[in-house]
């Protein structure tokens, strides 16, 4: 039986953004496909998606007054959160001994950019992170985890964190 090689590994995305449940999905991938096998059989991508400036914002158009003095200080932010996501996504990861990593951050709403990125990389799989909302805010905010689940094109693996007792 030949080796493959890194390149011929099937892809594995973790969605990672600044979240507690997103650092516990990270966790959760590495310590049971890649801390555990001398040779993981994934690639693994670390996905964030970064909000725009206007959508962050939740500008009404261009015709808000100030919005041009606005957005590049709130895109300047939204940059440093990302760069903040992934540094702290590879620190857990490097950890772990896991190095060979890919990072790449993508604007965009979450859901469209996930499914979009597991068509660019022909993942297998891609890892999401329950934030563990009720109904109601689910209803309103729109479950990420959820849209992937029934429009990518992979299995859709969502990690939950156990609840705390108290």
């Amino acid at each position: 039986m030949a080796t493959t090689s890194s390149d011929e590994k099937q892809v594995m995305i973790v969605a990672v953004d600044d979240s507690e449940h997103s650092s516990y999905a990270l966790q959760w991938t590495l310590d049971h496909f890649f801390t555990t096998l001398p040779n993981p059989i994934f690639k693994l991508v670390l996905l964030h998606a970064k909000p725009s400036a206007t959508s962050a914002v939740g500008l009404a158009g261009p015709a808000y007054v100030g919005a041009a003095e606005v957005l590049p200080i709130v895109d300047s932010d939204l940059r440093k959160i990302a760069a903040r996501v992934v540094d702290n996504a590879k620190q857990i990861c490097s950890k772990r001994s896991v190095t060979d990593v890919i990072t790449e951050v993508v604007e965009g709403d979450p859901r469209n950019v996930l499914c979009d990125a597991v068509e660019k990389y022909h993942a297998s799989i891609l890892v999401v992170g329950s934030h563990g909302y009720g109904a109601i805010k689910r209803a309103v905010l729109g479950s990420v985890s959820d849209y992937c689940a029934h429009h990518a094109h992979c299995t859709v693996m969502i990690v939950k964190r156990p609840k705390t007792k108290h």
